[in-house]
């Protein structure tokens, strides 16, 4: 009788026992092998994800490398606001605010405006960054106030292709593949921001090299 006892508690008599390890490990092969075709199944959509993760990489490099590199750099000497007078700290500071500011408007707005085409905000950023690269290097901008609209564009064109972007993947990326392609394109992004980064150490110092214009 024990022994009887024995064996159907060992066996999961009852419907209530425990699981046997050779049902254990079909368990854990089962879901092993549910993982690793869900992931096939997410690298093999990786190709479609393309279109999203470009204009982020490109939009985050142009826009780090015109914040780290040249904002340091934009310098129309010194403004007068009445009798408050705005030196070059102080506009440093002004532009690192309003870009924060643009960012924000641009990426609070996607429930009222979205775009279809955001690479077309990346290109337009990348254009920008050209711009403001001549800026640093020839001083052809007369007004700081000037530069202040131009980084404040800067700002919406980022958040504009950031939040369009994800609101894009989050519309059309089917459900089963969404988390997987949010956590990728944010790769992109980062990324972005870490090549901006290093890039501009060598910007920043080829523009110190070479003479200001004008004998400034």
């Amino acid at each position: 009788t024990k022994a009887l006892i024995s064996s159907e508690s060992e066996s999961g008599g009852g419907g209530g026992g425990r699981k046997t390890w050779a049902e254990r490990w079909r368990e854990v092969r089962f879901f092993k092998k549910e993982e690793k075709e869900a992931w096939r199944s997410h690298v093999a959509y990786i190709p479609r994800l393309v279109k999203y993760m470009v204009p982020l990489f490109l939009v985050y490099v142009a826009e780090y490398m015109i914040n780290q590199g040249l904002f340091e750099l934009l310098y129309q000497g010194d403004t007068h606001l009445g009798k408050l007078t705005i030196g070059h700290g102080e506009q440093y500071r002004i532009l690192q605010v309003v870009y924060q500011v643009g960012v924000f408007i641009s990426r609070s707005s996607v429930s009222l405006i979205h775009f279809k085409h955001f690479w077309v905000l990346a290109l337009l950023q990348v254009a920008n960054f050209a711009f403001l690269f001549c800026e640093s290097l020839y001083w052809f901008i007369p007004s700081f106030w000037i530069t202040f609209v131009i980084i404040l564009y800067e700002g919406l064109l980022g958040g504009g292709v950031y939040v369009n972007a994800f609101y894009a993947i989050a519309k059309q990326v089917p459900e089963v593949h969404r988390e997987f392609s949010m956590g990728l394109a944010s790769v992109a992004d980062s990324t972005g921001i870490t090549v901006a980064g290093f890039v501009s150490l060598f910007i920043h110092n080829y523009i110190c090299g070479v003479p200001a214009p004008h004998g400034g």
